[in-house]
């Protein structure tokens, strides 16, 4: 019996011993939606680089691009339960966990990069963190400012609201990016992201919106011809933990893991004011694909904002969350 009781004991020690070998160092998987060149890509490898040099090399991760680890939407589901670790998503795809990020998808919120970067570091964007984990599971450790969506099809130019007319449009499962294209005259068609090369490629759908970094990096371009240069959604692509994961670390880890993510949101600010244009120019130069100026984009704003807006105050905060971040954006409230 001593023996038995001596082998349980040698057992216990090994498996604590185990248990504190993996505190102490980890590798942890990050979803990635989008692939190389990306982004998101972009901003998984600088977040990586510093938590690495922020713990001493003893915490690093890997990215699983191209929706490897599952659809974005997918991937929320698995940060909460800890069976992924970290993923890297568009905002419009973690707002069905937590409806309060809606207000980042309200069409035409944000008129340009000054202001997305605006509502990302100021008090509603710290309300947005802990609604998140609340709500999902999950925390928001930092940003992709990764553009606005622009409109790309296969069909034909678009440069008035009346060409929208006939174009199929794949848009992510999201209400409020479905009920803007309503409000501009089509149904779109919902899909998952890891679905829409292939629709695109096989005429399911004719067109998508996306930032120009994400068309370049899908390569959309090998199956679409022509983009609209909208601008109704800057995209913002948080980059979450497990919250179970994270309240796992000490306090030592914690603080890099946060570091690390407001550091990683600033280089995705410089980032994207160097590619963004180069982009467009492969774009252009590599897929052949021709770029259109939107001739009356303000009709375009005027019937999303009145017709989509309304309809959402209540799941994201009510109409004076709204006017708080108009004004924190130096915008006219409504």
């Amino acid at each position: 019996m001593k023996h038995k009781n001596n082998i349980a004991k040698a057992v216990s020690l090994a498996a604590g011993l185990l248990f504190s070998a993996s505190a102490l160092s980890a590798n942890w998987n990050i979803a990635v939606g989008d692939g190389g060149s990306s982004a998101q890509e972009a901003l998984g490898l600088k977040f990586i680089e510093l938590l690495e040099a922020k713990t001493g090399g003893k915490h690093s991760a890997k990215l699983f691009l191209n929706g490897q680890l599952g659809s974005e939407q997918d991937t929320v589901n698995d940060v909460a339960l800890g069976t992924t670790d970290f993923s890297i998503l568009a905002s419009n795809n973690l707002t069905p966990f937590s409806p309060s990020l809606g207000i980042l998808s309200l069409p035409y919120i944000f008129e340009n990069l000054d202001q997305a970067i605006a509502a990302t570091e100021g008090p509603i964007a710290d309300e947005l963190v802990e609604n998140t984990i609340r709500d999902s599971n999950t925390r928001i450790l930092g940003w992709t400012y990764s553009g606005f969506r622009v409109l790309s099809n296969s069909k034909k130019p678009i440069k008035k609201l009346a060409d929208l007319d006939g174009v199929v449009v794949r848009v992510p499962k999201n209400e409020i990016m479905i009920d803007t294209y309503k409000s501009w005259g089509i149904n779109p068609t919902p899909m998952a992201w890891s679905e829409t090369f292939t629709a695109l490629q096989q005429g399911v759908v004719d067109g998508q919106d996306t930032p120009y970094t994400t068309i370049y990096a899908m390569k959309f371009g090998e199956v679409q011809k022509y983009i609209a240069d909208l601008h109704y959604l800057f995209l913002l692509e948080p980059l979450i933990i497990s919250e179970s994961l994270f309240q796992d670390q000490d306090a030592a880890t914690q603080k890099a893991i946060l570091e690390a993510g407001k550091e990683a949101t600033q280089y995705s600010i410089t980032w994207l004011k160097e590619k963004e244009a180069v982009i467009k120019e492969e774009l252009v130069n590599k897929y052949n694909m021709q770029i259109d100026t939107l001739q009356d984009e303000a009709e375009w704003a005027k019937r999303a904002q009145e017709a989509v807006w309304p309809k959402f105050y209540d799941s994201i905060g009510g109409k004076d969350k709204v006017n708080e971040l108009l004004r924190s954006l130096g915008r006219a409230e409504i």
